[in-house]
């Protein structure tokens, strides 16, 4: 048996590192890039406990699941924690987080989710950066939901840990994911004593045997199969432009937006201000009386392939995310997805107006 999977050759030192320049230039950093042999959870799990531990203050910023999981590591690390916590339905502020510094000056660490796909908010990372630069502390992003939906730029902001994952905005496997570090975060790894090492979260292994060796060496044999998805991936992006991929989910969270806010039905979008939401999903309050979970199942029995979800846990009840992102981020999408959302209204006996839905996402569309 054949198979365009199987029997490939290896795959060589100097391909992975080729893979690990691109995912760098997407990134438009300087910054050491480790592209890591697993889903995202890997890198950013080991980023932490390679960086924190009872000396560390941290100030873990929650507008989502993800925010909740980075403060219970933290917590495992030893560290002190001051959680800031804001509603799903906004994002975290630059003077929130100033305020915080102010009260807790000993703050030395500070993780951020950028986009939140679950609650459908993006953070302004860019100005958050500021104000945790003129405090000095490391900074720790999760950029998983939003590379390839909006700009990533961990230079610029002065992210120290940037993490990203290529299954959702950027269309690429979940197998594979990256983290860029800079000088200061890996100093502080090189210094913790708890810093994972002879382990698979370790990335001062990585730092140690892959790039202080001039890549040459690989640690362990990579996953061949998703590293060349990861290069397919990149390479499609860079092929259509990177702001052009970006316009396009920026153009389909507006569409969503706005097709859900004149659908009727008592539907509303979740996260209240338009400048908050993120470009990757779109999450939609279920109306009064309703239950989202069912509102969904009702929704997907036609084509069970749109990228329809309720919320996970408690937001079950009241949350439906549209995963407009990658291969999803299209006119066609969002029209499929406000067609379906509006047949399980109208079987709970709810009055929509669609034509009108799907007109204003046209209109909204750039």
């Amino acid at each position: 048996m054949t198979n365009l999977l199987l029997d490939l050759p290896p795959l060589s030192a100097a391909r992975f590192a080729s893979i690990e320049d691109r995912v760098a230039r997407l990134l438009g950093t300087r910054q050491d890039v480790v592209i890591t042999q697993g889903e995202a959870l890997l890198p950013l799990e080991g980023a932490i406990r390679a960086t924190a531990g009872p000396g560390t203050t941290a100030l873990n910023v929650i507008t989502g699941p993800y925010g909740q999981t980075f403060g219970d590591w933290l917590r495992d690390c030893g560290a002190t924690v001051v959680d800031l916590a804001v509603p799903f339905h906004t994002a975290v502020t630059a003077e929130q987080v100033r305020d915080a510094f102010a009260e807790h000056p000993e703050i030395d660490f500070v993780s951020l989710v950028h986009a939140e796909a679950a609650t459908g908010n993006t953070n302004p990372v860019a100005a958050i950066g500021e104000v945790v630069r003129e405090h000095g502390a490391l900074f720790y992003l999760d950029a998983v939901a939003s590379v390839g939906a909006e700009p990533v730029l961990p230079d610029a902001w002065g992210v120290d840990l940037c993490v990203i994952g290529a299954q959702k905005a950027m269309g690429g496997p979940a197998g594979v994911s990256a983290v860029s570090v800079s000088e200061r975060a890996w100093a502080r790894m090189a210094a913790n004593p708890n810093a994972p090492r002879r382990s698979y979260l370790s990335l001062l292994d990585w730092k140690e045997r892959w790039i202080d060796g001039g890549r040459r060496t690989l640690l362990h044999a990579p996953a061949q199969l998703e590293m060349l998805a990861l290069e397919a991936c990149v390479e499609r992006i860079e092929a259509e432009g990177l702001e052009t991929v970006m316009a396009r989910h920026a153009s389909a969270a507006a569409a969503t937006r706005a097709g859900a806010s004149a659908l009727g039905g008592g539907i509303a979008p979740y996260v209240h201000d338009a400048a908050d939401a993120a470009p990757v999903a779109t999450t939609l309050r279920a109306p009064a009386g309703t239950t989202a979970s069912e509102l969904v199942a009702r929704a997907l029995a036609a084509d069970p392939e749109l990228p329809l979800a309720a919320g996970g846990g408690a937001l079950a009840r009241e949350m439906i995310r549209v995963n407009h992102y990658g291969r999803d981020a299209t006119r066609g999408t969002v029209r499929a997805c406000l067609t379906a959302v509006a047949t399980a209204l109208t079987d709970a006996g709810l009055s929509v107006d669609l034509p009108a839905a799907l007109a204003a996402a046209e209109r909204a569309w750039v």
